[in-house]
């Protein structure tokens, strides 16, 4: 009776209404404000679009809405303060991997002020050329003489060995032209082996860019060795590819010359140095019957002997600049070689002649110049003289490149000191500057005359035009330091011993 009139109440105690919390209404505003912009047709998209917003909002500040305090003390955090340095320090290590940085290069280094080879001169020439030369029981001409050379003692010389390669300026890729079929439509001159360049690809091969590709022999293959001429069985292909330090190559076609194993060879060159003689078949049969050669091993000495098969011409003085000017196709991975005619024996240790010639001096490729002549009209007068080639082809060659622009030469050049190089003995790194200039050079020879005397100087001047990139030429007297002749007995010649074997810490 007392309860007529009074409303009785809808909802029990325990469902009563609360004020909705700040969040909540942070979202609503965030969906009509998306819903007052945006069109009907898009409503649906938007309002899943929405949701996802709403529940990464939600995720973030927490399902209730309080915010998470981190601990007050570091009693309550398990790991240590220097964990924590440790693993930023390694995740700072890690970036910098990642980060862009220029390749290193070799710089070069300069002997200490006082060491004993900036204070080395050479000896004033013997006034009397019937004068008896400075190794004893050998008697050769003034223009034959070789010249004492400061080399470092062999633990120097190895420390010395750069850890990066140089720079090679402006070129940084080059890679070779593989063409089927082949262009037989040139000008004038080219092989099956070298491709066929035409004067318009010649032309383009001499302007220097970043990323080159040229003609460098062995076009009718991927592979040097493999089915392009100058064919090289398997197992010596493969020993070839593991060279990848120094590298020593010669060469004994048609049976001209003999086999004879370096001398004076340190004990860490010989299981360091790759030392590669190519001869053919005809010379692989004369070999055969020489107690040297050792057919298990198929070695004389220090040389690996590796047979040639298929050779691309028919002159054999031709056949023999393959491996002389692109020793750095036939080893790939290699960084050094020196190159020497089969007619030379290598007396002196390889690391200290490359520290004399190509370190010390920081320049990345190396050759004597003529010990008597330095202008190209020059040699190509005394090669026709001595039948070297046909005159015809020499003329035309040399009127090609006087049509270029090539001019005797005169002090106008230097510090360019000679135009002529001996070419028996080539020093060298094998980067893109110096890999461009043997392939533009071999072209030249397989285009024009076998002199590579002649054409030097026009694939160098070519190069040095359009880069700061030249050519080491040092005196051939140094030259017949290392090498001599097969005839002259070597076996006196000790290093340190010999006055011609000059180390600085010698008397």
């Amino acid at each position: 009776m007392g309860y007529k009139g009074v409303g009785l109440p809808t909802h029990t105690a325990t469902t009563t209404r609360t004020k909705p919390s700040k969040l909540y209404k942070e979202k609503e505003d965030v969906v009509r404000w998306i819903f007052k912009f945006v069109g009907r047709r898009k409503k649906i998209l938007f309002i899943i679009t929405t949701l996802v917003f709403i529940r990464v909002l939600y995720v973030w500040h927490g399902e209730d809405g309080q915010k998470v305090e981190a601990p007050h003390s570091e009693t309550t955090y398990k790991e240590p303060l220097s964990n924590i340095h440790n693993n930023l320090s390694h995740v700072v290590k890690a970036a910098k991997v990642y980060r862009p940085r220029p390749p290193p290069y070799f710089r070069g280094y300069t002997l200490p002020p006082d060491h004993p080879c900036n204070r080395f001169t050479l000896p004033p020439p013997p006034a009397d050329k019937k004068r008896t030369g400075p190794r004893r029981k050998i008697s050769l001409p003034l223009d034959s003489l070789s010249c004492p050379v400061c080399y470092l003692p062999l633990e120097e010389a190895i420390a010395l060995m750069p850890s990066s390669p140089s720079f090679s300026p402006i070129l940084k890729n080059l890679t070779y032209i593989h063409k089927k079929p082949l262009n037989r439509k040139t000008e004038f001159g080219g092989s099956d082996f070298g491709g066929y360049p035409t004067l318009k690809q010649r032309r383009r091969s001499f302007n220097i860019k970043g990323s080159m590709s040229v003609h460098c022999g062995f076009v009718k293959g991927r592979q040097p060795g493999r089915g392009t001429g100058f064919d090289i069985n398997e197992k010596d292909l493969l020993e070839m590819k593991r060279c990848r330090g120094i590298v020593v190559a010669s060469t004994v076609f048609d049976a001209f010359d003999d086999v004879k194993s370096p001398s004076n060879i340190s004990k860490y060159s010989e299981q360091t140095v790759c030392f590669f003689m190519f001869i053919d078949e005809k010379t692989e049969s004369s070999l055969k019957r020489d107690k040297k050669f050792n057919r298990t091993t198929k070695k004389v000495g220090l040389w690996r002997v590796v047979v040639v098969h298929n050779l691309p011409y028919t002159d054999g003085r031709r056949n023999g600049k393959v491996p002389k000017l692109l020793v750095h196709r036939l080893f790939p991975n290699s960084r050094y070689s020196l190159w020497m005619d089969g007619k030379l024996d290598l007396v002196v240790d390889p690391h200290q002649i490359l520290e004399r010639f190509l370190w010390r001096e920081n320049v990345t490729f190396a050759i004597s110049r003529h010990y008597k002549r330095f202008d190209v009209f020059v040699e190509a007068e005394a090669n026709k003289a001595a039948g070297k080639y046909a005159n015809a082809s020499i003329d035309f060659q040399v009127d090609f490149y006087k049509k270029e622009g090539l001019t005797p030469y005169s002090t106008a050049k230097l510090p360019i000191t000679s135009d002529v190089p001996e070419g028996c003995v080539i020093l060298r790194e094998h980067v893109p500057i110096s890999n461009l200039f043997t392939c533009l050079w071999f072209n030249e020879v397989d285009r024009f005359t076998s002199r590579d005397q002649i054409s030097f100087s026009t694939v160098r001047d070519k190069i040095a035009a359009r880069t700061k990139w030249n050519v080491s030429m040092f005196l051939d007297c140094q030259r017949r330091n290392f090498v001599v002749q097969l005839s002259v007995s070597s076996k006196s010649l000790k290093i340190g011993k010999d006055p011609m074997r000059h180390e600085y810490n010698a008397t």
